[in-house]
C-alpha cells in the first residue's frame, strides 16, 4: 500500500471513514460488528481512522475509545469539533474558542487517548472569524493535545486565512468524479500549501459503487433523499452513467469503488480518499485500490464522462449548502 503524508504523519494512502458503522447511510451496526469491522481496518493495513464529535453524536468516537485504545499506537486517529449534539440535544455548528477546547476534552474521554493526531474544524462557524477557531486549535497544539489542525468543508480562502494562523494539515471536503468542487480552487491551494486534501465520499455516497441503492429503496434513517443528486429525475440519470462506467472500470481491471478511488489518488500526491462502509468485504476492496495506477487514457475518459456537467442535482439541499464555505460552480 503506497503511503501520504499528512502534516509530519505517514499514512496509508487510502483512508478508513468510520461515520455510517454509526449513522448517516442506513441503521448502524451492533457494537460488536462494529468492532469487528474496525479491528479488520487495522489487520489490512489501514493506518488512517476518521471519525468526528458529530457521528452518532459522540457514539462513533466511544465505540473507537472502547474498540480500539490497546491498539492505539497502529493507527492515526483524526475527529473534529466545531458541529456537534448541544446541550439541548439539537445539532449545533459552533467553533467558540472554549467550546472548541471542551470538545476536545470531551473527545479524548470518549476515544480513551490523551491525544488525536489531525483534529479538525467540522464546519466553518460564520459567526467567528476563522482566525480565533484556528487559535484555540494551535493552543490545543500547544498543550500536546491534538498533533495536527485540519479545516472541513471550507474554501481555498478560509484554508489560506487559517493557515496565515498556524500551520494546516489537511483540507476534508467532499471530492469524487462526481463532486468536483476542490478542483475550482482547494485541490491547488493544497498542493501550494503542502495540505493533504483528504477527500470524504469518495465513491460519491455509494453511486460509484457495484451494487448502488436503487431508487426508492433507502434504508431507513438515510440522509441521501434529503439530496438533490440522489432524487427523482436527478438520481435516474447519475444512475444511468454507470453502464458506460463500469466498461470503464473493465478496461481497468477493477470494482467501481475501486475506480473511483484510483482516480482520486491520480488526481495529486496529497490527495488521501476515505471510503467507509459497514462490510468488511467492501473495505477490503476499497483498501486495495491503494495499489491502483490508471493510464492517462483511462483518466482521460473518466473525466469525459463523469464530472460537474454530466451528472444532475446539488450535493446538499439549499439549509445545508447555507451551512458549509466551499466553492460552488453554480
Amino acid at each position: 500500500m503506497h503511503k501520504r503524508l499528512i502534516g509530519s504523519i505517514e499514512v496509508t494512502a487510502i483512508g478508513f471513514g468510520c461515520m455510517s458503522i454509526s449513522h448517516a447511510y442506513g441503521p448502524g451496526l451492533e457494537k460488536a460488528e462494529a468492532q469487528k469491522v474496525l479491528h479488520r481496518a487495522l489487520d489490512i493495513g489501514h493506518t488512517f481512522l476518521d471519525t468526528a464529535a458529530l457521528y452518532g453524536f459522540g457514539a462513533n468516537e466511544e465505540l473507537l475509545g472502547e474498540a480500539l485504545s490497546g491498539r492505539r499506537n497502529e493507527y492515526t486517529l483524526a475527529s473534529k469539533c466545531g458541529l456537534f449534539k448541544n446541550s439541548e440535544g439539537k445539532r449545533e455548528i459552533n467553533g467558540r474558542p472554549e467550546v472548541i477546547k471542551q470538545t476536545c476534552e470531551d473527545s479524548l474521554r470518549r476515544l480513551k487517548t490523551d491525544y488525536i493526531d489531525l483534529y479538525y474544524l467540522h464546519r466553518l462557524d460564520k459567526k467567528v472569524p476563522i482566525e480565533e477557531s484556528v487559535g484555540a486549535l494551535a493552543e490545543l497544539v500547544k498543550a500536546g493535545k491534538i498533533g495536527h489542525i485540519g479545516l472541513s468543508e471550507v474554501s481555498a480562502e478560509t484554508l489560506r486565512k487559517a493557515h496565515a494562523v498556524h500551520p494546516i494539515s489537511a483540507l476534508q471536503n467532499e471530492y469524487s468524479l462526481l463532486t468536483r468542487n476542490p478542483e475550482i480552487a482547494s485541490l491547488e491551494a493544497c498542493k501550494e500549501l503542502g495540505v493533504a486534501l483528504v477527500a470524504f465520499s469518495p465513491v460519491s455516497r455509494g453511486l460509484l459503487t457495484d451494487e448502488p441503492v436503487l431508487p426508492g429503496e433507502f434504508p431507513q434513517g438515510d440522509i441521501r433523499p434529503n439530496m438533490p443528486r440522489f432524487q427523482g429525475d436527478a438520481y435516474e440519470h447519475n444512475l444511468s452513467l454507470l453502464d458506460h462506467y463500469s466498461v470503464i472500470a473493465e478496461k481497468a481491471g477493477c470494482s467501481r469503488a475501486q475506480l473511483a478511488l484510483a482516480w482520486l489518488l491520480a488526481q495529486g500526491d496529497h490527495v488521501i480518499p476515505i471510503p467507509g462502509t459497514t462490510s468488511i468485504a467492501h473495505m477490503e476492496e476499497n483498501f486495495a485500490a491503494g495499489d491502483l495506477k490508471l493510464n492517462a487514457g483511462l483518466i482521460d475518459e473518466l473525466d469525459q464522462h463523469i464530472n460537474q456537467n454530466t451528472i444532475r442535482g446539488e450535493r446538499y439541499n439549499a439549509a445545508t449548502t447555507a451551512e458549509i464555505d466551499t466553492e460552488n460552480f453554480s
